[in-house]
């Protein structure tokens, strides 16, 4: 095993033999944060889905969209981003603070090179922290000093949870953590939830999603594609903004004009892959 020892973290080793699904998204978006063993599990993905690039990017541009309504339009200044994978261009912290230069974020992860280059936030953003701590652990979260520190539940936050939920393989278990993380948020918070969605209707869409997840699972073992029905389950009884919970690059803002749709550029069963939704907490 080849590993590299995490930048100002001795307690976290980055083992480059193995992929990390950090570092594939990171590639998929044009990074240089990655390995060999991300490159070869990268190719092999391409081979069945050539259009990931475009997810990858058709995802930030969803949190943006997501983040920047959050913050001007129901005045959230302050954001928990669980699974925040590696910095890259248009982080949440620079959408929010777009909008508020006061919006404080805090982003949370426990891959070591994640870990590594999140700590690098902190240098120049004094209203970023970053909490080495695993995600699918809500108490862990809660209690981390970066967000008991940084974040006020008493007022309005705003949860990120972007491309990471189909990363718990049991839902129940995916639901009983978010019941722990919803329960914490006050009224008026928001939850962002983008996931990958296997229609399980008998449709090509449903067909290629099976495909990928028995190619991949040897690699990332508990990566589950779910149906709408239970992606729309981890919104609690959080109300669904419109359009409600729709493939990424249909999500916009209530009234919003939306852009000249990207769907031309990926195959139809492919483009039904992603899906989102945001919701409000009464």
């Amino acid at each position: 095993m080849t590993t590299v020892p995490a930048e100002g973290d001795a307690s976290h080793v980055i083992d480059v033999s193995k992929p990390s699904v950090a570092r594939v998204y990171d590639l998929a978006l044009g990074g240089k944060d990655n390995y060999e063993s991300d490159r070869v599990i990268y190719r092999q993905i391409m081979e069945i889905l050539p259009e990931v690039p475009e997810w990858a990017k058709e995802n930030r541009r969803w949190l943006q969209r997501a983040v920047q309504w959050m913050s001007r339009e129901q005045r959230i200044d302050q954001y928990l981003d669980l699974g925040a994978g590696l910095p890259t261009v248009q982080n949440t912290h620079q959408i929010a603070q777009g909008v508020n230069p006061m919006a404080k974020v805090v982003y949370v992860d426990n891959d070591p090179s994640v870990i590594a280059h999140g700590r690098a936030l902190l240098m120049d953003n004094e209203r970023t922290d970053f909490a080495a701590a695993d995600f699918t652990r809500p108490d862990e979260v809660l209690s981390d000093p970066a967000v008991k520190e940084t974040l006020d539940f008493n007022r309005p936050v705003g949860l990120i949870q972007a491309l990471v939920l189909h990363h718990i393989g049991d839902l129940d278990e995916v639901l009983a953590n978010q019941a722990e993380y919803l329960a914490k948020l006050p009224s008026g918070s928001c939850v962002a939830i983008s996931h990958a969605c296997n229609p399980r209707d008998g449709s090509e869409a449903a067909t290629l999603a099976a495909v990928f997840e028995d190619k991949f699972r040897p690699h990332f073992p508990s990566l589950r594609f779910r149906s709408p029905a239970e992606v729309t389950s981890m919104f609690g009884d959080f109300e669904l903004a419109e359009p409600g919970l729709v493939r990424l690059f249909d999500w916009y803002e209530p009234g919003a004009q939306p852009e000249e749709s990207p769907a031309e550029n990926y195959r139809a069963a492919a483009s039904q892959f992603l899906i989102c939704g945001v919701a409000r907490k009464p």
